[in-house]
């Protein structure tokens, strides 16, 4: 019986070039993103964006549960779950298991600020090496501040470090997965210019049952000047 090949080289051998451990490097955290005024592409003007990235600790335990609480009604439709219905974790394993995910190199996550305070948190995951180089992100931000365009530019900032920064995890391609139905997300990746991928049937697990979602995509070649620069020279412009 012959072997089905690729170019020469096994299904098999592909997919371990694909996803084997030894090409997954530890994540280089930043202390914030961005690191140093984002340059706006219109006249190359330095500007402060008005929040930014940084990783969470086991300190921002009581404030990351107060803005949860807080929003507990206004994030509940979006929410992730367990099919297997796992025991719920306390915040200290969570966030040692996201050091070890940095660790890893298998995905980051950072709260987004605002005024000093968390409003919001933005996370990195499923990153794949090898020859996809590909992380799939999720967001959310307090209803509090909604509707001020904090969760595009959060997108946009995380874009700029996971595709375009020499220090980030330098991979080729983001995908977001949208509820067709969460409006507010859908003009978070307009914004942006995602590239619209269509309709992932069963994608993910939400409040009880799996759910088909709308998914988009930006990649390393979208960058250009930067997608945190176009975003505020478009917000400067409007």
């Amino acid at each position: 019986m012959s072997s089905w090949h690729n170019g020469g080289v096994s299904v098999f051998q592909s997919l371990r070039a694909v996803f084997h451990p030894s090409d997954a490097p530890a994540i280089r955290m930043p202390a914030r993103l961005p690191e140093r005024p984002v340059i706006v592409a219109s006249g190359g003007v330095a500007a402060q964006p008005p929040i930014y990235l940084r990783p969470l600790t086991l300190d921002d335990e009581d404030e990351w549960n107060a803005v949860r609480w807080d929003n507990r009604d206004w994030l509940a439709p979006w929410d992730s779950g367990d099919p297997t219905h796992g025991a719920p974790l306390t915040f200290n394993t969570w966030i040692q298991r996201q050091r070890r995910s940095e660790e890893q190199g298998a995905g980051a996550l950072f709260g987004i600020i605002h005024n000093g305070r968390i409003v919001g948190q933005i996370s990195l995951g499923a990153i794949s090496y090898g020859s996809m180089r590909t992380g799939v992100v999720g967001y959310w931000v307090s209803r509090q501040v909604a509707g001020h365009g904090f969760a595009p530019l959060a997108l946009a900032l995380l874009a700029d470090w996971a595709l375009a920064d020499p220090d980030g995890p330098r991979l080729h391609r983001l995908e977001i997965a949208i509820l067709p139905e969460n409006y507010r997300s859908r003009r978070v990746v307009e914004k942006i210019g995602a590239h619209h991928e269509g309709l992932r049937p069963k994608y993910m697990y939400i409040n009880g049952r799996w759910r088909d979602h709308e998914t988009y995509s930006l990649l390393a070649e979208d960058a250009g000047e930067g997608f945190a620069a176009r975003l505020m020279a478009a917000r400067r412009s409007a």
